[in-house]
């Protein structure tokens, strides 16, 4: 990596320059207008930090854990198919450099890599991204797969009962992703009746029907736990809580889905208000920097999960570029963490944010 490169910015300049058009509108864009996709990294802009000073910070411990496994930050990789579009090693070298991070990577159902090839890159704690097909045997074939292959949690993707209208993907005519895990299971060629071929394919494969009750049914086929990747709403965040998940991630699919709905940072406390504890909450969309890690730590996540800056560093430097990418937002949060006060993760407390909305109140 070029010595001068010190923000995750600069790598997403790099991806622009190495990939494609289509590619790199793939991984940039998001649904419709857009406005989520940018709400998602304003809305951390617009909350602000409230240090705290004379606190022996000489030592500083960024380490959590969740669902029992140990991580070096509080950074997890996020699911983000087809990468083999930004690296020809794709998801083997985001699987590497997540592995030398001491951090899990939470594979995507539509990785590009089988997971017996991310399995066996290197050893690692790792989990699955799982979306729910129309034919019920691929996505349970898969989820048994990655449990035979030793992935220690299942990531179900619930906003998606089909795919988000993404205008870039539908003006590219965008190919639809040869899915690794699904060779010999779903062929990837359909007609695309004139949007992109990737988003006639995954409105002809996603199950529309999905409800609550599938949750018995992904456990009857699975022992690992469940975590509900989707959730912006205190409604549905107890109602996951009833089912008896594992975890809760609060997400918008990156602005990908349905646009306009609010940024994740923005209902992240409300969530973790509505779980009271019962389960920890991580928190995707729009994580850029290590104080934006901090702010969401300090409204209740235990963890971020960190996608297109991932995919950025991958598209720029491969394998280097992902540690590299980890590696900034570490150090950042390592800064961060010593000048607010907090010698560790830990230490970080509410009353180090304040929002748009404590703002308010105190006006009135």
């Amino acid at each position: 990596m070029e010595n001068n490169l010190t923000i995750v910015k600069e790598f997403e300049d790099l991806a622009r320059q190495a990939l494609p058009k289509m590619y790199y509108d793939y991984f940039r864009g998001g649904a419709e207008d857009e406005f989520t996709l940018r709400e998602n990294v304003e809305a951390f802009q617009r909350i602000r930090l409230n240090p705290r000073v004379l606190i022996n910070v000489s030592s500083i411990n960024m380490s959590t854990s969740l669902l029992g496994f140990k991580l070096s930050a509080p950074i997890l990789v996020a699911p983000t198919g087809g990468q083999k579009f930004a690296h020809l090693e794709g998801e083997v070298a985001t699987a590497r450099a997540a592995a030398a991070c001491n951090t899990i990577m939470v594979l995507s159902f539509a990785s590009s890599c089988t997971i017996e090839e991310v399995a066996s890159s290197c050893n690692a704690v790792r989990f699955l991204q799982l979306y729910v097909y129309k034919q019920r045997y691929v996505s349970a074939k898969v989820v048994q797969r990655a449990e035979s292959c030793g992935f220690k949690a299942i990531l179900l993707t619930v906003d998606t009962p089909r795919l988000g209208r993404r205008e870039a993907d539908i003006k590219n005519k965008m190919v639809a992703i040869k899915l690794g895990n699904l060779e010999g299971l779903l062929s990837v060629d359909v007609n695309d009746e004139g949007s992109s071929n990737l988003q006639a394919f995954a409105n002809g494969t996603l199950d529309p029907s999905l409800s609550w009750k599938d949750i018995a049914w992904l456990k009857s086929i699975t022992k690992l736990p469940i975590l509900i990747k989707g959730i912006l709403t205190a409604e549905d965040a107890r109602k996951a809580v009833e089912f008896g998940v594992s975890g809760i991630v609060v997400s918008n699919h990156g602005g990908r889905q349905l646009d306009y709905v609010p940024a994740t940072i923005s209902v992240l406390e409300e969530v973790v208000q509505a779980v009271s504890g019962a389960v920890p909450v991580l928190v995707d969309g729009g994580v850029r920097h290590g104080t934006d890690i901090f702010k969401a730590i300090a409204l209740g996540a235990k963890a971020v999960m960190v996608g297109r800056p991932i995919v950025y560093g991958l598209a720029a430097k491969g394998e280097l570029g992902v540690r590299n990418v980890i590696g900034i937002l570490k150090n950042e949060l390592e800064q961060t963490l010593a000048l607010a006060g907090c010698p560790s993760v830990e230490d970080i407390s509410r009353m180090h944010v304040q929002t748009p909305a404590d703002r308010l109140r105190s006006l009135i």
